[in-house]
């Protein structure tokens, strides 16, 4: 087999904002699976904002990364050598397979993808990670209502997009928070919600008072920080937050918050969740969604940066909001 095995490596834990030095590219020998497993050529890796906890020597609810160990993450590939029965060569998979060219896996740690359904790519998005974060998210601790208020911010991103479809889909008025103008074009003239505030916005307080006349009953958080801040002031008695990200937080100091007071006078409910711990939750939600898809109810957008070597760059990007849709890292041709 020709070629060596490309892996990005956490070269040092990064000190504030997230820098290219701070990643090594190495190259390896191509592994060779074992009696029961398989060896996956990576297609497509995903760039997700929890990978940047996961390189501060903090304790949090996975291992964090210590110098020289490879980035984590998950990754769609296709099988080129297999000691598994079940999984062919040519079989299209899924799994947590890390920023690497080349990986070996047991069949228990991958999904087989059907590329039929929906482009392979989709696996790392709407119907991966993503889609079922804000699946989970927003059905199970939001709990939406018809004629309710659902806000989420990184309303463009592969996860707040999501929300604020199936939010409309549920009858919900739903208001998204995003950067830019072309974000928010983007979310209320493509995704269909009823509107979208720029937090870049020198109004952005104002503006987002007049898109929640009826004030907010469903919040979905990913950002955190002053966004946070401002939804809390406008929230319903009752209200439910499903906190998911606070990725302003993820390279600088921590915000000082001040609007706990909004919980205990409007009696709401805030929980945080991490959705690998739901794994049973997925096959449903996915199946819900690629059903969504093909009635062409349910959009997706995604950001393909070329190259592993590229991947420090465009998870950069994506820390500091410069991606449009899901950060993806496109690592081989999808055929060869």
């Amino acid at each position: 087999m020709p070629g060596k095995n490309i892996q990005v490596l956490m070269k040092q834990h990064p000190q504030g904002w997230v820098k290219e030095e701070d990643f090594e590219v190495v190259e390896r020998e191509i592994p060779k699976p074992g009696p029961d497993q398989v060896l996956v050529r990576n297609i497509y890796l995903s760039l997700d904002p929890y990978m940047r906890g996961r390189m501060d020597p903090v304790r949090s609810y996975a291992a964090h990364l210590n110098p020289g160990d490879m980035m984590g993450g998950g990754t769609v590939g296709q099988v080129i050598e297999s000691n598994v029965a079940s999984l062919p060569v040519g079989t299209y998979v899924n799994g947590m397979l890390g920023w690497q060219a080349y990986a070996t896996a047991r069949a228990d740690e991958l999904r087989v993808l059907d590329p039929k359904i929906a482009p392979i790519s989709t696996a790392l998005g709407v119907l991966g990670m993503p889609g079922c974060t804000a699946h989970y998210g927003l059905m199970e601790i939001g709990q939406p209502k018809p004629g309710e208020t659902v806000v989420v911010s990184a309303a463009s991103g592969a996860v707040g997009s999501v929300v604020g479809q199936i939010a409309k889909m549920k009858g919900c008025r739903a208001v998204g928070i995003a950067g830019g103008k072309a974000k928010c074009d983007y979310v209320v003239n493509e995704l269909g919600f009823d509107a979208c505030i720029d937090y870049k916005a020198s109004d952005f307080k104002e503006r987002f008072k007049a898109a929640t006349p009826d004030r907010v009953d469903v919040y979905f958080e990913n950002v955190g920080g002053e966004v946070m801040e401002v939804v809390f002031a406008r929230l319903n008695a009752f209200a439910r937050i499903a906190l998911c990200g606070i990725i302003s937080q993820y390279n600088g100091q921590p915000y000082a918050f001040t609007g706990m007071r909004h919980l205990l006078v409007n009696r709401a409910k805030l929980q945080g969740f991490i959705i690998s711990e739901h794994m049973s939750y997925w096959p449903g939600a996915i199946a819900e969604m690629a059903g969504w898809i093909k009635q062409g109810k349910l959009k997706y957008r995604e950001d393909i940066a070329d190259g592993l070597q590229n991947a420090p760059q465009a998870f950069i990007g994506l820390l500091s909001g410069k991606n449009f849709g899901k950060q993806l890292v496109r690592i081989g041709p999808e055929t060869v």
